[in-house]
């Protein structure tokens, strides 16, 4: 007795709405990344039990490296250039307005005021000098202070709402920390995070 032979047809499958929907998402999420600046300075921060959520928005943060250096930056160009801004108001720093735009796009600064425009001039040769030049990072000893006015113009520039992180590696000296906390409390800011990776609480 003969078989019945099925004939078998090719399945089609049109993926054309799919490639659509993977690019529509895949542009979505481009243009709605926060994407979060290179630190030329690497900090290692320690670990806590903390969970408190950093604010990602008007943010200043003051980092502490291994070797007691003390960097900064904004979180975004605005409010970066804004605080640069407010120091040149008050005859303190010395920049143009193109000059204010370079600092207002730098991931980090950290030198003493009177070389940041020579600073900003060595173009692609200034993450080399924070990190291997002996005068870099800003001076915050009692003798002379300039984070208190960088963090002082960064509040008048950027108002109430404008919060502090302190971000030190976990090798940094004590003593450098203490300077900074006490720099805070003289210009009384007295509420600032520090940052730290969340670890397991120890039993």
């Amino acid at each position: 007795m003969g078989r019945f032979h099925v004939k078998k047809q090719d399945t089609f499958i049109d993926m054309t709405p799919m490639s659509d929907v993977m690019v529509l998402l895949l542009t979505f999420f481009m243009l709605t990344a926060t994407f979060t600046k290179e630190e030329p300075v690497k900090v290692n921060v320690p670990g806590s039990v903390s969970d408190i959520k950093i604010p990602e928005n008007n943010l200043l943060t003051i980092f502490v490296s291994p070797q007691g250096k003390v960097f900064m930056n904004m979180d975004n160009p605005t409010a970066q250039k804004a605080m640069a801004q407010n120091l040149v108001d008050n005859k303190k720093l010395d920049l143009n307005s193109a000059q204010l735009k370079q600092f207002s796009e730098v991931p980090m600064f950290g030198t003493p005021l009177n070389t940041i425009k020579s600073w900003l001039a060595s173009g692609d040769k200034r993450n080399d000098i924070l990190q291997k030049d002996p005068n870099a990072g800003i001076p915050c000893d009692s003798t002379h202070n300039e984070l208190k006015d960088w963090v002082t113009a960064a509040r008048q520039a950027n108002g109430e709402n404008m919060r502090i992180a302190i971000k030190a590696d976990q090798n940094t000296p004590y003593s450098t920390i203490k300077e900074v906390m006490n720099s805070l409390r003289q210009i009384d800011e007295s509420r600032y995070n520090l940052i730290t990776t969340l670890k397991g609480e120890e039993k």
